[in-house]
């Protein structure tokens, strides 16, 4: 139902406002004809809107509320028993008594469901509500759909909750305490208020259809860094490296422990010398008689008489005899008595005797005698 620029006030009357106490107006104040010094209780009266003291816009809000008044008024409803609301339920529709409509303790309006829902009550007479009485609200029923037509004055008694808009053709007094979420409109007289809170209501519609998707919106900020994920698997080894450089020399070592001591030394001609092992009956090979090898007598290993290490005789190194260096006696190098070259007596290279080859006399190789 339209209201037209009736819409933002939350009270309008015709000849007064009067107001005592700290009410609370959550919407414009207005009254006309009548201008502002009918207007009286502000403060203490607080208003959350404009105030239309006898202007334009209050007379023309005057005459939009005839318009709406007309309207609700002239529908046809369902009669209300006794004219008695309390203690019923209604639906979306019109309801209507032909003297007056009386509402005592609760009466429910329900919308099942649907926000745009529309209640019209009309009052041949007058609306009054009991004390603590209250318009309750179900199923998507809005206040902004709920108008109570009254063909002369209502009375809306201490502490009620009321819900919609009163179009009154007379006058409209709200009492100690009482709430309205709706409206206060009188076309003829006044308004009285008494430490009262009016709120004009706001209603939802049915919602729309969805709109296109918006653009999209700038990056916001990088977030906090996370926390450390768990250690990955052990990869595969890698391929072996590249030879490095040589390393410095190192630090000389300790020096090792002495060898073992060496075996006596051979070719002695002294205890294996040319004596008892020198040109005499040796028989060991190259002996000078009976001797071994390279030996004189009955030396050992070149041993010629019983000079040592290769002495034959007394003599000195490889001396035989007396005689000097390998000498046998007194004859020269190798010599064994006054024989040439390790000759030992007559034979020759290195025979002693008549014997052959390294044989001293007729013993075998090496034999110094037989």
């Amino acid at each position: 139902m339209p209201l037209h620029t009736d819409i933002s006030y939350a009270v309008l009357a015709g000849q007064a406002v009067t107001n005592t106490g700290p009410t609370v107006l959550n919407g414009d104040l207005g009254i006309s004809p009548n201008t502002g010094s009918s207007v009286t209780g502000f403060p203490p009266g607080i208003v959350y809107g404009a105030q239309h003291l006898g202007d334009g816009p209050a007379g023309t809000a005057q005459s939009d509320l005839g318009i709406a008044y007309v309207d609700a008024a002239g529908r046809s409803g369902v009669n209300v028993p006794g004219g008695l609301l309390g203690g019923n339920t209604y639906v979306s529709g019109v309801y209507n008594s032909a003297s007056s409509l009386d509402l005592t303790g609760e009466v429910t309006l329900d919308g099942e469901g649907n926000p745009g829902a529309v209640f019209i009550f009309q009052a041949g007479s007058t609306l009054t509500t009991s004390a603590a009485s209250n318009v309750r609200l179900v199923n998507g029923a809005q206040a902004c759909n709920v108008f109570w037509a009254v063909g002369s004055s209502a009375t809306i008694h201490p502490t009620s909750h009321f819900k919609g808009t009163i179009l009154a053709q007379t006058s409209i007094t709200v009492e100690t305490g009482a709430e309205i979420e709706g409206r206060a409109l009188a076309r003829t007289g006044a308004v009285t208020l008494d430490s009262n809170t009016i709120t004009v209501p706001s209603c939802a519609g049915a919602p729309g259809p969805t709109g296109a998707a918006g653009p999209t919106g700038a990056a916001g900020p990088a977030g906090p860094t996370g926390a450390a994920g768990p250690a990955g698997p052990t990869g595969a080894a890698g391929p072996a490296g590249a030879t490095g450089a040589a390393g410095p020399a190192g630090a000389t070592g300790a020096t090792g422990p002495a060898g073992p001591a060496a075996p006596p030394g051979g070719g002695d001609h002294g205890g294996g010398d040319h004596g008892g092992g020198d040109h005499g009956g040796g028989k060991g090979k190259d002996d000078h008689g009976k001797g071994k090898k390279d030996d004189h007598g009955k030396g050992k290993k070149d041993d010629h008489g019983k000079g040592k290490k290769d002495d034959h005789g007394k003599g000195k190194k490889d001396d035989h005899g007396k005689g000097k260096k390998d000498n046998h006696g007194k004859g020269k190098k190798d010599d064994h008595g006054k024989g040439k070259k390790d000759d030992h007596g007559k034979g020759k290279k290195d025979d002693h005797g008549k014997g052959k080859k390294d044989n001293h006399g007729k013993g075998k190789k090496d034999n110094h005698g037989r």
